[in-house]
């Protein structure tokens, strides 16, 4: 299940938070043009370009390099924030990520994705795309993992590997905190050990977890509100289409609905799963070609293409031109 298209709640306890690092609540929103009482109107919607704009205001205000590790270090029981209480509710980590991960989207444009293989248990942050999250807050989010597991725990809790694709810089402060340097990788990660990954929360309450999860359940299901099915089916495919999800059944397990109902709502709304798939293909072809970093086989992988001449000729046959010849025409 995704969230409504393009629309992420921001909690006021982010206004708190920019006050306990030192840093404007009412500059950082005037950086990002947003209202000036954003913070005091209760949770407030705002779309992925929003999202990120206010965290690049938060940059630009803080001018700190080691700002990530600062609001890692930042958080704190007491804060009440839907997925920062649903975590120190929990009986360890894996059940944390596990909550976590259900309702993250309460507050920014992310996924969580869990594994637990090999010894260790590994989180993942996935952002849509386009378009790109700013650096500092995917650092940000892998350090929160480590700085929530320390506090649940008092324990040094040591990750065992973390990468994302723009390691903060400069190194060394990060590297002291985490114990571990920061590789760079196309995703952003965080591993810890089985043993780490089990370890007691001293904060465990699972009743209150159990009183406070209908909420979030309620909560959650008003970002459903207003969000056509070919918003829902749109906003999932930004997600599943570099894995290969262009299919009406991965999309339908994505979104918890069956395949009918999926395809009978897109035809009361006057549209088909294939229209779909290929305004979104469409779109962001567009976008990754103005970007002009990514090669045309790399952009027929995130598009979920097998092949690069299936693109090519799917491109052709939207816009009458080549990949590479739309690509000089934005420049």
């Amino acid at each position: 299940m995704v969230a409504a298209a393009d629309s992420y709640t921001v909690n006021p306890g982010v206004g708190l938070l920019l006050t306990d690092l030192g840093v404007s609540p009412r500059n950082v929103l005037r950086r990002a043009r947003l209202p000036a009482d954003l913070f005091a109107r209760g949770p407030a919607l705002l779309s992925t370009a929003q999202y990120f704009a206010m965290w690049r205001a938060l940059e630009e205000e803080a001018d700190d390099p080691e700002l990530p590790l600062r609001v890692g270090q930042a958080i704190s029981v007491e804060a009440f924030d839907p997925p920062i209480f649903a975590a120190f509710c929990s009986p360890n980590l894996n059940v944390a990520a596990a909550r976590v991960a259900t309702y993250k989207r309460l507050c920014g444009p992310m996924r969580l994705i869990v594994t637990q293989a090999d010894q260790r248990t590994t989180l993942e942050i996935r952002w849509p795309h386009p378009p790109r999250p700013p650096a500092s807050l995917v650092a940000a989010e892998l350090v929160f993992w480590v700085a929530l597991t320390r506090l649940a725990t008092r324990a040094r809790v040591q990750p065992v590997r973390m990468t994302c694709p723009h390691p903060p810089e400069p190194a060394a402060p990060y590297r002291d905190y985490l114990g571990i340097p920061i590789s760079t990788g196309d995703a952003a990660t965080v591993a810890f050990s089985q043993r780490d990954a089990g370890r007691d929360f001293l904060t465990a309450n699972e009743s209150m977890w159990e009183f406070f999860e209908p909420e979030l359940r309620r909560r959650l299901s008003t970002l459903e509100i207003g969000a056509s099915m070919a918003d829902r089916v749109r906003a999932a495919m930004l997600e599943l289409l570099p894995v290969g999800g262009t299919t009406v059944p991965a999309v339908a397990r994505e979104l918890a609905v069956s395949t009918r109902t999926l395809q009978r709502q897109l035809h009361r709304e006057g549209t088909t799963f294939q229209a779909v798939l290929t305004a979104t293909r469409e779109s962001l072809a567009r976008h990754y070609l103005r970007q002009g970093r990514l090669s045309s086989s790399e952009i027929a992988f995130l598009l979920g293409y097998e092949e690069p001449t299936s693109f090519h000729r799917a491109f052709h046959s939207w816009t009458g031109q080549t990949p590479e010849g739309a690509r000089l025409a934005a420049t």
